[in-house]
């Protein structure tokens, strides 16, 4: 799979796919609920089949944001180590009525994370081994929440499976969307720690301790496709 700038290199990725898991998720808070389940759309990075009748929005990666924050303690005090990327690529699906659908798709290259700390980076990267995993994936299962109204915020569970250093986990995430004049803009939250994708944490020389849970914020604008 080849994707071009503004998502060059694409191989890690968080992809929003999916169909409902039924009243076993129900309540969920964001985080990982267990082992992934089996999830039958599955298309290429960036993209995804829209149903007739259903609209895809193409994600705009350059006003779109996927960051991971986690509290350190250094030698100097408490801090908040953070990373972000702007290489995403993706795909979101709504019916006619307004109903966010299973089968969204959203891929992020963290291979392009940069923290807040340029001696933190290689530490980062290598913990991922990004060139062995290059690609996350978020297939959502079931969506909990109201149709979107135009002009109004709504607030969604996004349920499904993440893929992040070859280990496949059920997650739950808390979002908020808006759907106006033919975009979405929304932000999905969720924390996760390093032992649920068997991910060593980074050592760095001033680092005495890092929390064990990483919160993963997706922050996304993305237009009605022709």
């Amino acid at each position: 799979m080849n994707i071009k700038k503004p998502f060059t290199s694409l191989a890690l990725g968080l992809i929003l796919a999916g169909s409902l898991l039924g009243a076993s998720a129900q309540e969920a808070t964001p985080g990982v609920l267990g082992d992934a389940t089996a999830a039958e759309c599955v298309t290429d990075i960036g993209t995804a089949e829209v149903p007739d009748g259903a609209t895809g929005y193409v994600v705009d990666a350059e006003n779109s944001n996927v960051g991971f924050a986690i509290d350190e303690t250094l030698n100097t005090g408490d801090t908040e180590a953070l990373a972000s990327t702007n290489a995403i690529a993706g795909t979101l699906l709504v019916d006619a009525d307004g109903n966010a659908l299973s089968c969204s798709r959203v891929d992020v290259d963290l291979r392009t994370l940069v923290s807040n700390e340029i001696r933190r980076d290689d530490a980062m990267l290598n913990a991922l081994d990004v060139n062995n995993y290059p690609v996350a994936t978020f297939i959502v299962t079931e969506i909990q929440g109201d149709a979107l109204v135009e002009g109004e915020e709504t607030e969604l569970t996004l349920i499904g499976n993440l893929s992040i250093h070859g280990v496949d986990k059920q997650v739950s995430w808390t979002a908020t969307v808006t759907l106006q004049d033919g975009t979405i803009t929304g932000s999905a939250t969720t924390v996760i720690t390093f032992d649920d994708f068997d991910v060593t944490k980074p050592k760095m020389g001033p680092v005495v301790n890092i929390d064990d849970e990483i919160e993963i914020t997706i922050d996304l604008v993305a237009t009605a496709q022709d």
